[in-house]
């Protein structure tokens, strides 16, 4: 059934016909006369059509300014489209920019993050940065983090384009829109290296209008992107920027990386703090669980310790407290005390924690063999915190070299800064520890079972590590 528009879906139709011819005439670089040379219309007529003032074009004035702009099938469809958006409406004819793309909606509640939604949110709206990668370990919450910085700029009147990569965990609710979801998974496949800028940049153009506009594109591999052609867009779209969430930087002029560590959790043995943000979301967790959980002294002490142990990490403590529907908090403490591994399981879904030891082991994969060769020797060296000292002495690189050493696992997130003490110290994940301690031991079994079956083979003489000279077994 077809509707009229109303006046304010009118002027927006138009506003972006005169934003697409605008738009791909400055792309070839023709001057508004030399389009009117080029397409036989006059110079009013396109400076008319560009500023939005011509409200009910002819097909055929549409037709040869589209002849003049050199238009390929597709963006001649799209221009044509515009100018029907323009004369009526109906189902699959709204604009974009009148209604304004929203993110998706988050499945849970935004717990601790707010000062870094804050400043992400800012440098994003200003645009003092167009391009922000959000790097971290896995189960950080990065997804979350800019689900919250979209919602907060889609508030202020950006519209907003979402897209979560194959793979990725969804952890909201996506918009129920086809001709949306479309315009997005072509924004990504292009800056995957698929389709022509020549046809994408001016339909985004016509269907946002000239506002800033928000991409996210959640959980993407970084090595697959196109510099260049992002490159092309954000000269082309002015008012475009880019959030990415990944496992990894993207190493781009003009990246802003933003490094999201898990949540602060004070060492405990220097004072139970209660306001801790890891201690905070523990607690929202557990009482989750269990409601009637009041949150005394004793529960406080208990949450500040499981907090610490577990390093803060977000998806560690959400399957940390699915286990208190078959044990109590002080037995909890105990286990994370004593051996956390089991506790990176979450009991309400088992693919969770399965997941997150996946993800760590690809991370961990993923680096240098220095680097994770540097991560079995701090595991090995016991649970506490190093200092860059300690790197260069078990390293034996100089100074420099390990300062960037440090930085990487930074950034890969294995390793998070201290929390207290005034000092830059650093401490490996729990989680990192635990798959590390999974990796030796089934290390362990394997060499055992190896030195069984060879027993009675000839031992061959040992090699020195230092010098990788033989010497005769004694």
């Amino acid at each position: 059934m077809t509707t009229s528009l109303s006046p304010e879906d009118t002027v927006a139709a138009t506003a972006a016909l005169g934003t697409l011819i605008r738009g791909h005439r400055l792309r070839i670089g023709l001057t508004q006369q030399e389009l009117a040379d080029l397409s036989t219309i006059s110079v009013r007529a396109i400076r008319d059509l560009e500023k939005g003032k011509a409200q009910r074009p002819r097909a055929d004035t549409i037709r040869l300014i589209a002849d003049g702009l050199r238009l390929g099938p597709r963006a001649r469809t799209v221009l044509e489209d515009a100018v029907r958006r323009g004369h009526r409406g109906g189902a699959g004819t709204r604009h974009f920019a009148a209604e304004r793309p929203a993110p998706p909606v988050p499945l849970h509640p935004l717990i601790e993050r707010d000062a870094e939604a804050t400043v992400l949110t800012e440098e994003l709206r200003s645009g003092a940065e167009r391009l922000i990668t959000v790097v971290g370990l896995t189960g950080v919450g990065k997804t979350r983090l800019a689900l919250e910085a979209a919602a907060r700029l889609h508030a202020t009147g950006f519209p907003v384009l979402w897209h979560t990569a194959p793979g990725a965990v969804a952890d909201c609710l996506p918009a129920d829109d086809e001709q949306l979801a479309a315009l997005t998974a072509d924004c990504a496949a292009f800056l995957h290296g698929a389709g022509r800028a020549d046809d994408l940049a001016p339909e985004l153009a016509g269907a946002l209008g000239d506002r800033a506009v928000l991409l996210v594109l959640d959980g993407v591999d970084t090595a697959l992107l196109d510099f260049h052609r992002l490159s092309r867009l954000l000269r082309e779209l002015p008012g475009l920027r880019l959030l990415l969430t990944a496992d990894e930087p993207w190493n781009v002029p003009g990246e802003r990386l933003f490094l999201l560590s898990p949540l602060e959790a004070p060492d405990p043995s220097d004072g139970i703090r209660s306001d801790a943000p890891a201690a905070r979301f523990l607690l929202s967790r557990l009482r989750h669980v269990r409601p009637d959980i009041v949150p005394d002294d004793r529960v406080l002490a208990d949450v500040a310790w499981v907090s610490h142990r577990l390093d803060g990490h977000p998806l560690a403590l959400s399957a940390a407290a699915s286990w208190l529907t078959v044990c109590d908090l002080p037995t909890l403490r105990g286990i994370v005390e004593s051996d956390p591994a089991p506790l990176l399981d979450h009991l309400a879904d088992g693919r969770s924690g399965s997941r997150l030891r996946e993800r760590v082991a690809r991370t961990l994969a993923a680096l240098p063999d220095g680097h994770r060769e540097l991560i079995g020797a701090l595991c090995a060296a016991g649970e506490g915190e190093f200092v860059l000292e300690d790197v260069v002495r078990l390293t034996g690189m100089p100074l420099p070299h390990c300062g960037r050493t440090v930085r990487d696992l930074l950034v890969s997130g294995v390793i998070r800064a201290g929390t207290g003490g005034g000092r830059s110290a650093f401490r490996v994940l729990c989680v990192v520890r635990a798959l590390a301690a999974t990796a030796t031991a089934t290390a362990t079994a394997t060499g055992a079972a190896t030195a069984t079956a060879t027993a009675t083979a000839p031992m061959p003489m040992p090699v020195s590590v230092t010098t990788g000279v033989r010497t005769p077994v004694q």
